[in-house]
């Protein structure tokens, strides 16, 4: 009898340790990760079986305002928002007004790519699947960072001078232009801007009644987060992005109340509200959650994962034998998580307004195992641990680089400016001046404001940059060319931190002198 008893606790023992997680443990787990991860605010929504089980915030919209984040509170959600996108395209298909696979060309004829072949044989498809051949970000330095004055139409055609890395269709590299054409193909074909097809035959009709395309068009900015970055050690807001050229792959702003909606239709095949209207066909929902392009994956634990792709919009793989469709998302300062469970119905979301992308991964895990019915682990202290160890390594280099500039200046090393001042071109990112003001070689771009700053010299024919400003963290290394008379004629750049955002893709730059 006392076996049997021992037995039956243990057995309760494990339902309660494997079982569906309580909303009290839910808020225990954000509480933590807001503190181990440094971020003011988060909130999360978890549905299932077609409710909201759970939405709520934790923490405060500002460190300067100390407003409390509730469920109605609007964050960027960044890259989530290419899934609706493809939605948008989804329901263009439904409507008879294109095909997936009809020739972009057809549709916007000044678009081209790095070959006439692939120009002539890229497709609405291409777009949105990764796949272009060209590399991780390629040309984002056209809307990275904020204050640039690039429109839609410089993208299409700036698209021809970025170099491909692979050949077409074979390799996974994510894009963020490829989505801003996709938009502007939704614009073409409906006749309405990206913005309005998204908020009047989407967003309404979902009900999601506080969010919308982008920042700029929200029509209530009463509760809406600041975005924040360590800056030295320190918790900063920072400016926030508005630049609605990227709408179509980063713009909207919605809440987790809003979100859930979305998840809920997504969840029951592109029907939603109580009679089960049809936003789009099951046809086309199935098309969005077919993997089209291969992503290399590790077959490691937990999740026991076997295959990845991307999807139209979508991030797909199995986990512990289910199939997971996801999507994350990130601003300066702000990231997001977007995860769908299918066969369990279970949507979760996560939205924060610091950068810190181990804080959503933690929350999102560690519900998502307690509904698949396995043990998680302790994501806040691993994540915690990786962080650490990921942050000393970037630190290591970047710190060799700055200790050895600040050696030249000891050892009274100097470079001579005018072999350096002057304009150089780039082909797709436009023009950037070096001068002289006051002693120092500085660094400006004409068409991005915001990329300006010193230079100084790391080692010979390699000249380093430090952006005025701090919270980019994309200080970067400049590498000259000179010609027989010591006169510098062109330059290449790259990230000096490994911990760069792709965005500041500064490796697809090539300048050549023009004055």
């Amino acid at each position: 009898m006392k076996k049997l008893s021992i037995l039956l606790l243990l057995l309760a023992f494990n339902i309660h340790s494997f079982g569906q997680i309580s909303n009290s443990e839910v808020d225990n787990l954000v509480n933590r990760s807001l503190t181990t991860f440094n971020v003011p605010g988060i909130a999360v929504a978890i549905v299932k079986d077609g409710k909201v089980v759970l939405s709520k915030g934790y923490g405060i919209k500002s460190i300067k305002t100390k407003e409390k984040v509730d469920e109605n509170t609007l964050f960027g959600i960044a890259s989530n928002s290419k899934a609706f996108t493809t939605a948008a395209l989804a329901m263009l298909v439904d409507e008879g007004k294109l095909k997936w696979d009809d020739k972009v060309v057809s549709y916007l004829p000044n678009f081209k790519m790095y070959n006439e072949y692939v120009t002539n044989e890229f497709t609405i498809r291409d777009l949105v699947t990764h796949r272009s051949g060209l590399g991780l970000g390629a040309g984002d330095l056209m809307i990275w960072p904020d204050g640039n004055d690039f429109k839609t139409k410089d993208i299409i055609e700036n698209l021809q001078y970025l170099k491909p890395v692979s050949d077409f269709r074979t390799k996974y590299d994510y894009d963020n232009l490829l989505y801003i054409v996709a938009g502007e193909i939704v614009h073409k074909v409906s006749g309405i801007s990206w913005c309005d097809f998204i908020e009047t035959k989407i967003m309404k009709p979902l009900d999601m009644k506080n969010s919308a395309g982008s920042f700029l068009r929200l029509k209530d900015t009463s509760n809406v987060i600041a975005p924040h970055v360590p800056i030295d050690g320190k918790l900063k807001i920072i400016s926030r992005y508005k630049n609605q050229l990227f709408d179509g792959a980063a713009g909207i702003y919605s809440s987790v109340n809003d979100m859930s909606k979305w998840m809920i239709m997504q969840l029951n095949k592109g029907k939603y509200g109580s009679d089960n209207k049809p936003l789009f066909s099951e046809k086309q929902h199935n098309e969005m959650w077919t993997p089209q392009t291969i992503i290399p994956v590790n077959t490691i634990p937990p999740y026991n994962t076997h295959f990845s792709a991307y999807g139209l919009g979508w991030f797909l793989s199995d986990v512990k034998g289910y199939k997971q469709v996801t999507h994350t998302g990130g601003l300066e300062g702000i990231v997001t998580q977007v995860t769908l469970i299918p066969e369990l119905n279970l949507g979760i979301v996560v939205l924060t307004n610091q950068q810190s992308g181990a804080a959503f991964r933690t929350i999102t895990n560690t519900i998502k195992d307690s509904y698949i019915g396995i043990k998680s682990e302790d994501y806040i202290t691993a994540y915690s641990n990786k962080v650490k160890a990921t942050e000393e390594s970037a630190d290591k280099v970047t710190n060799e680089v700055w200790e050895f500039v600040t050696k030249n200046k000891k050892d009274n090393l100097k470079i001579d400016f005018k072999n350096y001042i002057g304009t150089y071109k780039d082909n797709w990112f436009g023009e950037i001046e070096i001068s002289e003001k006051k002693g120092k070689l500085l660094f400006a771009s004409k068409r991005s404001p915001q990329l300006s700053g010193e230079l100084f010299l790391y080692k010979d024919k390699n000249l380093v940059v430090k952006w005025n400003n701090r919270y980019f963290h994309a200080d970067a290394h400049l590498l000259f060319e000179f010609d027989t008379t010591g006169k510098a004629i062109s330059i290449k750049m790259n990230p000096i931190s490994e911990l760069t955002d792709f965005s500041y893709d500064f490796q697809d730059l090539d300048f050549k002198r023009t004055f």
